[in-house]
């Protein structure tokens, strides 16, 4: 159980690797854009929610946020003899047969209800009738999100902050296993271009509008790449110094990582794939001082259940070996953070041994574990 198929990005670098260990799974969806997938997912038998026939309901699906525990609630998973679930927002809560064990590989628990709730719902952000109605929706969503934790035997975090959170919102443990990259891609370049890079689609938590105001005022040279980051919004707050390339293939993304000063992460990522694709390519990373990507940049990242992590204004700021990090969201402690990076050097190689242990294997090798303890009747109950 995946909560959308329409591209592939980090949770659905996931699900490819799952697939692997599970050669007769089924995959069913809220929505699947066809073709969007790896041919290992296309592959699979597909099953999609009424959400996937509904008009826009491929394009527009995040607006169909209050319909979604209702269409996740409507499949029917009898006849299987287990249930993984790949989740970042509904999957989780899919009924399971009695008997049948369920494993949840959390990205996080539903973001936006919960520590992003701000980032997509506030003044600025969401129109005025939108956010009065998601003032009575969200706390019956939340109420949801908690209940149907119950319903799941055993809960794997990518990381050891969303563990935290897990552990927050639903009173649960979480065995920590950091998703797959595929290593092999990417090669540490010592020579850098002239530019920095944000690469990804522009979720509103990803806060790419800070790094343009950031680079408006500034004249170093900042590429934008991925999936709906040229919209008409997001050029408005550009500066001349600001290139859109819109969605690129692996292997553009690739040269890029490799080729730029920095990538930018100005909001909180749960881990975070594409800045271990920079590590990976010798490649540092300026990032928001908290959240799991803290994992792959620091040496002493803070505790999983450090609240202090999901509290604006009290990050972590400063040079950590993979780059540097700022404590406050604004433009102004990101221009700080990259007038620092500016004035240090790093170690091609050392940065991508940084990742090296995120190799795809390692994750099969550990998810199988996962797998077999709770096929065996073990949770974390």
């Amino acid at each position: 159980m995946h909560d959308w198929l329409t591209g592939m990005r980090g949770g659905e670098r996931v699900l490819h690797e799952l697939l692997e260990l599970l050669p007769d799974a089924e995959i069913f969806t809220l929505v699947h854009r066809p073709g969007s997938g790896s041919s290992r997912i296309e592959a699979r038998p597909i099953h999609t929610s009424f959400l996937d026939r509904l008009p826009f309901g491929r394009t527009r699906y995040r607006h169909l946020l209050p319909l979604m525990p209702w269409a996740v609630g409507r499949f029917d998973l009898r006849g299987f003899d287990l249930v993984v679930s790949s989740s970042h927002c509904v999957a989780k809560g899919v009924p399971v047969p009695d008997g049948v064990p369920h494993l949840c590989y959390c990205h996080t628990p539903m973001r936006y209800v919960w520590d992003q709730y701000d980032a997509y719902w506030a003044p600025g952000r969401a129109s005025a009738p939108i956010r009065a109605a998601m003032a009575v929706v969200a706390p019956r969503l939340r109420a949801w999100d908690v209940r149907t934790a119950g319903g799941v035997d055993r809960f794997v975090a990518n990381s050891r902050f969303v563990a935290g959170r897990i552990r927050r919102h639903y009173g649960r443990s979480a065995t920590v296993v950091h998703p797959p990259v595929a290593l092999g891609r990417f090669t540490p370049r010592a020579e850098k271009e002239d530019f920095f890079l944000f690469l990804g689609a522009p979720a509103p938590y990803k806060r790419l509008d800070l790094a343009l105001e950031a680079f408006r005022r500034s004249d170093r040279a900042l590429i934008v790449a991925g999936a709906g980051t040229d919209a008409p919004g997001l050029r408005r707050l550009a500066g001349p110094t600001t290139t859109f390339l819109g969605r690129v293939s692996d292997d553009e993304a690739a040269r890029l990582l490799g080729a730029a000063r920095a990538l930018l992460l100005p909001g909180v990522e749960d881990f975070g794939i594409t800045p271990a694709e920079a590590l990976a390519s010798g490649t540092p990373v300026v990032a928001l001082g908290r959240g799991g990507v803290l994992e792959m940049v620091s040496d002493d990242p803070p505790a999983s259940d450090d609240p202090e992590r999901a509290v604006p204004g009290r990050g972590v700021d400063g040079p950590v070996p993979g780059g540097e990090l700022f404590a406050e969201p604004t433009p102004q402690a990101l221009t700080a953070a990259l007038d620092r990076l500016e004035s240090r050097t790093f170690d091609a190689r050392a940065l991508a041994a940084r990742v090296a242990h995120l190799r795809p294997e390692r994750f099969r090798d550990a998810m199988s574990r996962e797998i077999a303890g709770v096929m065996a009747g073990g949770g974390d109950r």
